[in-house]
C-alpha cells in the first residue's frame, strides 16, 4: 500500500487520502481551467506544499532553539504561465510574530526557509520568492 490514494471522482474532482491517518483532501481543477474551483487545485497544493513545508521546517529549529513561533502565517501567491500552462512563481510573505529575535536568528530562519525539502525540489524554472516581515 502506497502513502496516499487518490480517488478520481468524476467533473475534475479528485479525492487524496492519507493512507496513515485517513485524512482526506479533495481538488478541483480551477475556474480558468474548466473546473469548479471549490477546492485547491493541483498546482494550488504545489504551493501550499511549499509554504507548509518553510514554516514547518523553520519551527524545527526554532523548537530546537527554544524560539516560539506560534501564530507566523504565511500568504501564498500563485503566479500561472499560459504556455505551457505551469506555475511560473510561487511569492510567499512570511509574518513571523517574535519580536524578540536577533538578526541571526532571523538570517537562519530564512536560510532554512530557503532551503526546505520542497522548495530545493521545485523546479529551478519555478521563481520563488520570500519576503520575511517580522
Amino acid at each position: 500500500m502506497g502513502n496516499f490514494k487518490i480517488t478520481y471522482l468524476g467533473q475534475l474532482r479528485c479525492e487524496a487520502v492519507h493512507n496513515s491517518s485517513g485524512i482526506k483532501i479533495l481538488t478541483d481543477a480551477p475556474v480558468d481551467n474548466h473546473g469548479r474551483g471549490e477546492a485547491f487545485s493541483p498546482t494550488d497544493l504545489v504551493c501550499t506544499a511549499l509554504a507548509t513545508c518553510v514554516i514547518t521546517t523553520i519551527g524545527i529549529w526554532a523548537g530546537k532553539e527554544g524560539i516560539d513561533l506560534n501564530g507566523t502565517t504565511i500568504d501564498v501567491t500563485k503566479k500561472m504561465q499560459s504556455f505551457p500552462r505551469k506555475i511560473a512563481g510561487i511569492d510567499l510573505i512570511l509574518t513571523i510574530k517574535n519580536p524578540l529575535l536577533t538578526q541571526d536568528q532571523k538570517f537562519q530562519l530564512e536560510k532554512i526557509a530557503h532551503h526546505c525539502p520542497v522548495a530545493i525540489s521545485l523546479h529551478p524554472d519555478i521563481i520563488q520568492n520570500m519576503e520575511f516581515k517580522y
